[in-house]
């Protein structure tokens, strides 16, 4: 039996592939912007998931560390860490800055970790090459985003450290690479001050007459001495043993230790919610006008194929051809070119995903959905266009 669909495809097949592949453009960006989408919340849970923490203990009525500052002392964690229930407990700090590699500058998350300590909280799970960080100083392990390579020297404000390790998926919830060093350099690099502060910042010191008692020798020393140290982190990082909860282990922590402490699921409602939550409804509702354009487009492209072949459709109609037949003919078209662009457009997105500067997540259940999608608009734009293809009157539009 002849293919009415096949024989008129294979009359002006140049035709029909270049729109199907135009078409197939237009699909991959949609795609696309659903994988952008996907990526945002993906970061933001792969940031927790890195973390191996069960709670996240910050400075009280904060929602530190990610999504507000949070500053709490560094010798907290050994009264977490006696609590029943409490596995590990560890200092982190976190800093988003621009790290200099040569001449090139680099947004990265800097996290400080407790230095010859693999395997706690805060630390990267896994490595991809190189090894963890064992000395105190001037030692990094990055995120292969981040561009670096074994062996080379970074700097992160005045100290220049080695990259010993590498590392992947390790990235803040807006995408940036992480960059781990020892949490002394950390504590350092995030309340730096330059020469000429520190300068200026002793000599207010030494012009105070209560701390510069000309009977109390050393007392100036020991006040430029404490000035001059950090004894603050961002976070205490908690695993806890099994059999207990993260909540029985947090109500202590907020009644007695006056902090405030979020379970995994407070925090990824802190990070989506609300950390990225605007970023997010932004392109979701950029996705929902680019699909709602796509589907228009998709439909006026079908009734378009459909009107340029009336005359051929009318003289179908002549010889005695029934309605039917014309009208799968044309479904069959319409199916043929939504299944041309799908195709067209997940190899794009597929192949333009990892030139993008942001992770960009391919679910395949949005690419499921997107393919039913297409095809029930390309059947609904085909029934409206199979409507007015069969009310042309034959002799008006063969003698037209």
């Amino acid at each position: 039996m002849i293919s009415l669909a096949g024989r008129d495809i294979l009359n002006a097949w140049g035709k029909f592939v270049f729109t199907g592949i135009g078409l197939g453009l237009l699909i991959g960006v949609t795609l696309t912007m659903a994988g952008v989408y996907r990526g945002m919340v993906d970061d933001g849970k792969a940031l927790l998931d890195n973390s191996g923490a069960d709670l996240w203990v910050v400075q009280q009525d904060t929602l530190g560390p990610y999504a507000e500052s949070s500053s709490i002392n560094d010798d907290l964690y050994r009264s977490i860490l006696a609590m029943p229930g409490v596995a590990e407990a560890a200092n982190v700090t976190y800093l988003t800055m621009q790290v200099r590699q040569g001449r090139r500058d680099v947004r990265a998350m800097v996290v400080g970790v407790v230095a010859g300590s693999p395997g706690k909280p805060g630390w990267p799970p896994y490595l991809v090459a190189g090894r963890q960080i064992t000395r105190s100083h001037y030692e990094a392990v990055a995120d292969i985003a981040a561009g670096f390579r074994l062996g080379e020297r970074i700097q992160v404000r005045r100290n220049h450290y080695t990259v010993v390790g590498l590392t992947r998926r390790m990235v803040s919830s807006s995408g940036d690479p992480m960059v781990f060093i020892p949490l002394k350099d950390a504590q350092e690099a995030q309340f730096l001050k330059d020469n000429d502060a520190v300068l200026q910042q002793r000599r207010r010191t030494a012009e105070n007459p209560s701390l510069n008692r000309p009977g109390v020798p050393g007392l100036l020393d020991a006040v430029i001495a404490s000035q001059s140290n950090n004894p603050y982190v961002n976070a205490v990082l908690v695993r806890i043993r099994p059999g207990y909860s993260a909540e029985e282990i947090a109500r202590p922590i907020r009644r007695w230790q006056r902090l405030t402490a979020y379970t995994r699921s407070q925090m990824e409602e802190i990070l989506i919610g609300k950390l990225i939550a605007t970023s997010s409804k932004q392109i979701g509702m950029f996705l929902v006008i680019l699909a709602i354009v796509s589907a228009a487009i998709v439909a006026f492209i079908i009734y378009t194929l459909t009107m340029d072949k009336i005359r051929e459709i009318a003289v179908l109609k002549l010889i005695g051809t029934r309605n039917r037949t014309i009208a799968a003919m044309i479904m069959q078209q319409a199916i043929a070119l939504g299944v041309i662009g799908f195709v067209v457009g997940k190899i794009t997105a597929t192949f333009a995903a990892p030139l993008f500067p942001k992770y960009v997540l391919l679910m395949p259940l949005d690419t499921v959905a997107g393919f039913f999608a297409v095809l029930m608009i390309c059947v609904l734009a085909s029934l409206i266009a199979i409507r007015m293809a069969l009310k042309v009157d034959p002799a008006e539009a063969i003698g037209g």
